[in-house]
């Protein structure tokens, strides 16, 4: 139990937490817009926030809080998915029965993917943007120029700086695979 009284932790928290609501919901929806329960991951952090107030004082509740849902929101995407939203009835026979499917492979390939993540994360802010726009969203090179006000040579150079940066960080990492060639060839590109 806290050893404040609930009143005192119940102004501490209307005070220094719930100002920074909207700006951590903001943060959350823009730096993760597959995230599909923002509602969930800001409550998971003010739990964490707290459990951590009881254990001793917090010097910036804000910083806190958005370092909590940001590591939320990342440990969301690196968890592999093992349920489907779609109803095991609505799938076609052939999605249910894979008997070709390689274990090792499928899990090589989670572990990729959450690499390739953590290495999109560490992009500075507008070579991340520019990067996600292009390569997660498909969006065209002319409509991400118009959209962020850049000429086309910014966003074909932003992205190409992404894919080097991503390609790099995954080869430390170990990557040899598919994925690291993929970007390697982007980096080839540019």
């Amino acid at each position: 139990m806290s050893s404040l009284p609930g009143s005192e932790e119940s102004r501490w928290f209307a005070a220094e937490v719930q100002p920074h609501e909207p700006a951590v919901r903001a943060y959350l929806r823009r730096r993760f817009p597959g995230a599909t329960d923002v509602d969930e991951l800001i409550q998971e952090s003010y739990l964490r926030m707290l459990r951590a107030r009881q254990t001793g004082p917090i010097a910036s509740a804000k910083a806190y809080l958005f370092t909590t849902a940001r590591h939320l929101a990342l440990a969301l995407f690196r968890r592999p998915r093992i349920f489907s939203p779609i109803p095991v009835t609505d799938l076609p026979a052939s999605r249910i029965i894979q008997e070709d499917v390689d274990v090792t492979e499928q899990v090589s390939t989670t572990e990729e993917i959450a690499l390739l993540l953590e290495a999109i994360d560490a992009l500075p802010n507008r070579c991340r943007e520019i990067f996600i726009l292009r390569k997660l969203h498909g969006l065209p090179q002319k409509e991400i120029a118009a959209k962020l006000g850049l000429s086309d040579q910014t966003v074909q150079a932003q992205v190409a700086r992404g894919a080097k940066r991503c390609a790099h960080f995954l080869r430390r990492h170990g990557v040899t695979s598919r994925s690291g060639r993929a970007l390697a060839s982007e980096e080839d590109k540019a």
